[in-house]
Formats: C-alpha cells, sequence, structure tokens
C-alpha cells in the first residue's frame, strides 16, 4: 500500500484553496454529528474520541489523541508542546504536529498530514460557521479586532476576510509590537488587500482611550491567546457585536469578564461537556449546561446526498440571539475536527497531485 506525505507547504498550499463555504459546510457536518450522535442509528452516530495520551520528555510533553468520526474516517494526531524549561529555541519553532489519518478498509496508515496550521484552520472554520449563524442575516460587518498573533489568529483573520467582503478595518493586539506580530500583518497585507490592517501594542493601562476606541468599534472580535485576565471590560463592547473566544482551555484563563459571557443570554460553544470544565470565562460566570448550546444543534443537514450541505435551525438561532444583546461562540477544540480536516486534506492532495507518495511503503515482496 503506498504512503502520502504533505509537509508544511504542502498542506498551507493546500489549505488557500479550501473556500469557505467548503470548510463551513465540513465543520457543520461534523458539528452536527457530534451533537446528534446518541439520537442517530447508523454510521452518523460512530463517534469515537478517547482521552488524549500525554507522554512527558525534558523539553516537551508530546500528546496523542486518536478520534474517528463517520464518514470522514480515523485519524491520530500528535502534538508536542514545550514544557516552561525548554530551552528558547525549542519553544520559538512553534509546536510540531502531525495527524496520522488511516485506510478505511486495512487500516494501514494511508496519509501523514503536517498539521502545524491544520488546528488553527480548523478552529477558524468552526468559528466563521458560528459567526455566520449568530450574525444577524442583514448584518454587515466592517471593523474586526483580534487578540493574539499566533497560527490561530493568522488563521482567523484569513477566512474572515475571504468571507466578509464587508470588512474594511482590522486591527491585531498583542502584547508588544514583536517581530511575530509584524510578520503577521505583513503577510496579511499581500493576501487581503482590500482592508485595512493594522498591528498595535496592547496599552499598558486599559481605560487608555484610544484603545476603548477601537474595542468600541468592533463589530467582530476574535480572541486567541493563554490570558489569564480579561482583555477589556464589558462596557467597552457594543450591542450587537459577535465574539469568538478560542485561547482559554484552563479554568484559570480568561480572555473576557463575566459580565459580557452574561450579556450573551446562551453562549454557543463547541462542546458543551469540555467547554463546562476547560473554558475559563465559562465557569467563572457560574454557567451549567442549560446555559450553554452546541453549534452542531443549531444545524442540520439537507436532503441532497449528493451535495452534503447544511442549513440553520432558525428558530433556535433567533431563541438564542434575542435574550442578549452580544452573540458569543466558545471554542476549546474537538478530537473530531481534527479528522476532518486532515481526511479532506489528504483527499485533496491526492486529487491534486500535492506530496510525496512512498509507493510501496507497505508491500511485502
Amino acid at each position: 500500500m503506498s504512503l502520502l506525505v504533505t509537509s508544511v507547504e504542502d498542506v498551507r498550499r493546500i489549505a488557500t484553496t479550501f473556500k469557505p463555504q467548503e470548510l463551513t459546510d465540513l465543520m457543520a457536518q461534523v458539528f452536527y454529528s457530534l451533537s446528534n450522535a446518541d439520537k442517530l442509528g447508523g454510521p452518523a452516530s460512530n463517534i469515537h474520541q478517547p482521552h488524549r495520551i500525554s507522554v512527558p520528555v525534558t523539553n516537551h510533553t508530546t500528546l496523542f489523541m486518536p478520534s474517528r468520526i463517520e464518514p470522514f474516517g480515523t485519524a491520530v494526531k500528535v502534538v508536542s508542546v514545550p514544557t516552561s524549561t525548554a530551552p528558547q529555541s525549542v519553544k520559538a519553532a512553534g509546536l510540531p504536529g502531525t495527524t496520522l489519518v488511516l485506510d478505511e478498509i486495512s487500516g494501514s496508515v494511508k496519509a501523514v498530514v503536517n498539521s502545524r496550521q491544520l488546528t488553527a484552520l480548523r478552529n477558524a472554520a468552526g468559528s466563521l460557521l458560528a459567526t455566520r449563524l449568530l450574525l444577524h442575516p442583514s448584518a454587515q460587518p466592517r471593523v474586526l479586532v483580534a487578540f493574539g498573533a499566533g497560527a490561530q489568529i493568522a488563521a482567523h483573520i484569513t477566512l474572515f476576510l475571504k468571507y466578509f467582503s464587508s470588512i474594511t478595518s482590522c486591527t491585531v493586539f498583542n502584547r508588544s509590537v514583536n517581530a511575530r506580530l509584524s510578520n503577521l500583518i505583513s503577510t496579511l497585507r499581500v493576501e487581503n488587500g482590500a482592508a485595512d490592517i493594522e498591528a498595535r501594542a496592547l496599552p499598558g493601562d486599559v481605560e487608555d482611550p484610544a484603545f476603548r476606541k477601537v474595542v468600541q468599534d468592533a463589530d467582530l472580535i476574535v480572541t486567541a491567546t493563554s490570558s489569564t485576565a480579561p482583555f477589556f471590560p464589558s462596557s467597552y463592547v457594543k450591542p450587537g457585536a459577535h465574539l469568538c473566544l478560542i485561547g482559554s482551555y484552563k479554568p484559570d484563563m480568561h480572555e473576557v469578564d463575566t459580565a459580557l459571557i452574561k450579556r450573551a443570554g446562551r453562549v454557543v460553544v463547541d462542546s458543551r461537556a469540555a467547554c463546562l470544565v476547560e473554558a475559563g470565562e465559562l465557569i467563572a460566570a457560574g454557567l451549567g449546561p442549560a446555559d450553554l448550546v452546541e453549534i452542531g444543534e443549531l444545524v442540520e443537514p439537507t436532503e441532497s446526498a449528493d451535495d452534503p450541505t447544511w442549513t440553520a435551525r432558525e428558530e433556535l438561532v433567533r431563541e438564542i440571539r434575542e435574550p442578549g444583546d452580544v452573540t458569543i461562540f466558545k471554542s476549546v477544540g474537538v478530537g473530531v475536527q481534527d479528522v476532518a480536516i486532515a481526511c479532506a486534506v489528504a483527499s485533496k492532495a491526492e486529487r491534486e497531485n500535492i506530496g510525496t507518495i512512498i509507493a510501496d511503503y507497505d508491500e511485502m515482496s
């Protein structure tokens, strides 16, 4: 059996060919299956997400995350997270990640996919799906404000600017205007010439008038950091704004304050169970299961088997949107997203002859 290997450059090339609609269709199918697994019979209920395995090493902790979701397949994601005592060169290199995609018939590994960018891409796709669902149908967002300077923010800004042609201004806040942020802004300006994209350092005083004005003008806010303190008070966020909270994944992490969480009425999440134990903002706000709605509950598949797209459950979406004056999507990430995006990348690589094929990888003479 042959083996497909896609490098980080191969994956970057493939990722740019995905249209926003393709990615939101993919995530809608994933989240619908995840939220409705108990109700559905047959393949749609075949979802497996075993707890990840953690292996500590001197400079990093390696995580092994197997998942399966039909009809996409089975995959194992391997990511190494640098420890606090790791050399700076190790930390600066980012998170090395690889996803192994298995053949459905034989169980052999059929593709090795570099995953450095895929986590960010699948999270951005989930955020865009939530934003499309929760924004008022007549909304034309013009101002995007982001917090962070990593791959998550890069993927979110790129995808949002592709989809929302109405966005004319994008401001990216970071602890400092360092080389990483400067490089990010340069890349975004080249790839997205239509919007005015600006880098800013977070002010020492949250009451800084210029900072307050930028946040107040935001139609869309994306946060993707490991901050343990809110970036701004709830009062800075205007009614009608939509927020995608991606960064916090531990109880002590908070990117926004409790007052802002309470303004949303009900918060839309990728996984109710995961967010209740991992999302610091939601835990601090004392939210329970009834306060959260899974994004997979807001979509349903169309009847066409040949074109697996989705439609919004408009009545439920309105019920979520109307009680609050802002809308919030909180994501901590789910393993089946990795399966879907890795399989999609591998399939596109095969169709377009991208990557390296090892023809006799698993053939014995």
